[in-house]
């Protein structure tokens, strides 16, 4: 049985053979009409899926004959092109082809983890604190510390060693584990 007689013959009562006949023998020419006129390829799926419903909806239409049918279908999917393109939602959305932002991670532990330390560096003696900021904060290595400081190598790591040992018991006497 071909499709335009399964379109005839099933104009009683809607039934997913008549969808089936009907998007086989309309789909791909209301698809490409649709996006002629639009020139949205979701929305041109979105009102095929949409006219063929109807079709389907409308059984009685399907009776109607060929020379009947397709000027129908066409017509059902231009207007609905039509109020797609009038409707308020259209004019207020704005497309993009660019994602919104991902979600980024809430900053405060890092703002707070940062009090933290720089209440241990406070504690630290002017000469322990200078090498901790100069290696940690700055990126000065042992020898460009020694040279800045006036002080051997061997005071350079010895103080930040024992400069780094006191800023670990007092953020464990805060709380912060290791």
């Amino acid at each position: 049985m071909t499709d335009d007689h399964r379109l005839r013959g099933l104009g009683a009562a809607p039934s997913d053979d008549l969808l089936r006949a009907l998007h086989a023998r309309y789909a791909d020419r209301l698809y490409r009409f649709v996006l002629r006129l639009s020139g949205d390829l979701p929305l041109a799926q979105d009102v095929v899926q949409e006219t063929l419903l109807r079709a389907w909806r409308h059984p009685e239409v399907m009776a109607r004959g060929e020379d009947q049918v397709r000027p129908w279908l066409y017509t059902v999917a231009r207007n609905l092109v039509i109020d797609e393109m009038r409707s308020a939602r259209r004019s207020r959305e704005l497309t993009t082809g660019d994602p919104p932002e991902g979600a980024q991670a809430d900053g405060s532990r890092s703002v707070l983890d940062s009090w933290l330390v720089a209440d241990a560096l406070t504690g630290l003696s002017d000469e322990h604190r200078a090498v901790v900021v100069g290696a940690y904060y700055r990126g000065r290595s042992v020898r460009e510390l020694a040279a800045e400081l006036g002080v051997p190598a061997g005071t350079v790591k010895s103080r930040l060693h024992y400069a780094l040992r006191a800023m670990r018991l007092a953020l464990q006497e805060k709380g912060v584990t290791s």
